[in-house]
C-alpha cells in the first residue's frame, strides 16, 4: 500500500515569529499604558507591566530563559561592573535610557539558573510640589542651610521623586552647589540657578561613603546621598551635616520611630547613645509616605508623615521614646508646626472619598485607633443604598 508524500513546510511556515529588539519591545510595553510603573521580564510568563499596582501581561507568547538572557546582555552592555555583581553575587543594578521615551533603573538577577528583569520606569519630567501635591511644610526643605533631611518608605513608595522635587525646588530658589550621589542616577537635573552635579555609584564613585567622603572637599551646600546603606554612610553623612552641610537621603523605613531606631540600631551598643544625640541636634525632618491605591481605580494617592526638628522631637530621639512620650505623640499634637501622622492622613483621605476603608485599615499604623475615628463615617455607596430605600408609610 503506497502513502502519498506530503509536502515539506516552507521556510516561512518553520520560522519562529520575528524578535523584537529590546527597545522596540520597551518602547511597546511603554505604549499599554500612560500609567506604567514597573517592566517585568520573566522566564515563563509573557512580559508584563505593573500599573497601579496590578500586574498586566503585554506579549502574545511566554519568554524563553534565552529571551531573558538577551534582554539582560542588551540592557547591562558591556558594563563591566555589572557583569562582575551579576556573575559573583547573582544580580546587579544599571540605568538604561530609551532615547526620547524614557529612562529606567534596572535590576538583573538569577534565580532557577535563569535570568530575570524588573525595570523601574523614571519619569521624564521632574515632579514640581503642585503636580506631586506635596505637603506645603515640605517647601521649607529649600530654605534649610544645613541638617539631615530624611525621606522613607518601602520600595515603590515614591521616594525619589519627592526627593527630586525638592532638588529642584532647591535649583530653582537658591544660589550654590547641589551634588547628587544615587545608584543609579534616576531624575535628570539641570543647571537652574545652582550647579548640579551628579555622580553614578560603580561609573563614578565605588561607594556612598567614598563619594560623600569626596563631597566634603567638592563645596557643596546641599547634598543627595540615594540611600543611606551601612554604618560609615550614616556616620559620613551626620558629620557633613554637623559641618554646614544640608544632607538629604533615603532609608527603606516605614516610619518616623522604626528610622530613629534603624541608624541608632547600625552602632555598637556602646556608641548608641552619642549617636542619638548626634541625630537629635542633626536631624531636620524625617518625611515617611505610602502609596495608596485610590478608590476609583485611577491611580495612586501619598499618605506622608512628617516629623519635624523642635524642641520635644529632639529629647525624644536623644533620650528614646517611653510611655506618652512617643515620636508619634509629638506629631499627633504637634500639626501647628507643621507635623503630621499616617493614620491622621489616611482618614482625611476615606472622609474625602479617596480612598476605602479597606484600603485605609491595611495600611494604618493602628487600625484599630484607626476603626474608632472613622466610626461615624458612611462610604459613599452606603449612602446611596440609603437614598433609594424608600421611607415606611405610617398607618391610622
Amino acid at each position: 500500500m503506497s502513502s502519498t508524500a506530503q509536502p515539506a513546510p516552507s521556510a516561512a511556515q518553520t520560522a519562529p515569529p520575528p524578535q523584537l529588539s529590546t527597545p522596540a519591545l520597551l518602547a511597546a510595553m511603554l505604549k499599554t499604558s500612560t500609567k506604567i510603573s514597573d517592566l517585568f521580564f520573566s522566564p515563563g510568563k509573557p512580559p508584563m507591566v505593573e500599573v497601579n499596582g496590578k500586574l498586566t501581561p503585554t506579549g502574545p507568547r511566554p519568554l524563553t530563559a534565552d529571551d531573558t538572557r538577551r534582554i539582560a546582555a542588551d540592557l547591562v552592555g558591556n558594563n563591566q561592573q555589572a557583569i562582575a555583581s551579576l556573575k559573583e553575587k547573582g544580580s546587579c543594578d544599571v540605568s538604561y535610557s530609551l532615547p526620547s521615551a524614557a529612562r529606567f533603573r534596572v535590576n538583573v538577577f538569577m534565580q532557577r539558573g535563569s535570568c530575570a528583569i524588573v525595570m523601574r520606569v523614571i519619569p521624564t519630567n521632574i515632579p514640581d510640589f503642585s503636580a506631586f501635591n506635596l505637603p506645603d511644610e515640605l517647601k521649607e526643605v529649600s530654605g534649610l542651610r544645613n541638617g539631615i533631611v530624611l525621606v522613607t518608605g518601602p520600595t515603590g513608595s515614591g521616594k525619589s521623586s519627592t526627593l527630586a522635587a525638592i532638588i529642584d525646588r532647591i535649583n530653582q530658589e537658591q544660589s550654590y552647589h547641589i551634588l547628587t550621589i544615587e545608584d543609579p542616577i534616576e531624575f535628570l537635573h539641570n543647571h537652574k540657578n545652582c550647579i548640579i552635579h551628579q555622580r553614578e555609584l560603580h561609573s563614578d564613585t565605588p561607594s556612598f561613603a567614598l563619594a560623600l567622603r569626596a563631597a566634603l572637599r567638592q563645596a557643596p551646600k546641599a547634598i543627595l546621598v540615594g540611600e543611606m546603606r551601612d554604618k560609615e554612610t550614616i556616620e559620613t553623612a551626620m558629620e557633613a551635616a554637623e559641618t554646614g552641610h544640608l544632607v538629604l537621603s533615603t532609608l527603606h523605613t516605614i516610619d518616623a520611630s522604626k528610622t530613629v531606631e534603624r541608624i541608632v540600631g547600625v552602632f555598637p551598643l556602646g556608641e548608641q547613645h552619642v549617636i542619638r544625640n548626634r541625630l537629635a541636634k542633626s536631624f531636620r525632618y524625617i518625611i515617611s509616605q505610602r502609596l495608596l491605591p485610590r478608590r476609583d481605580g485611577t491611580g495612586r494617592v501619598a499618605a506622608m508623615e512628617i516629623l519635624k526638628s523642635t524642641l520635644r522631637t529632639r529629647e525624644y530621639v536623644e533620650k528614646g521614646e517611653n510611655e506618652g512620650k512617643t515620636l508619634l505623640d509629638a506629631m499627633r499634637s504637634g500639626s501647628t508646626e507643621g507635623m503630621q501622622h499616617f493614620d491622621g492622613e489616611i482618614e482625611k483621605l476615606v472622609r474625602t472619598n479617596v480612598i476605602d476603608l479597606e484600603t485605609a485599615f491595611a495600611n494604618a499604623t493602628n487600625a484599630g485607633n484607626l476603626r474608632l475615628e472613622l466610626s461615624d463615617y458612611t462610604p459613599p455607596e452606603e449612602q446611596a443604598d440609603g437614598a433609594l430605600i424608600p421611607e415606611p408609610h405610617s398607618t391610622s
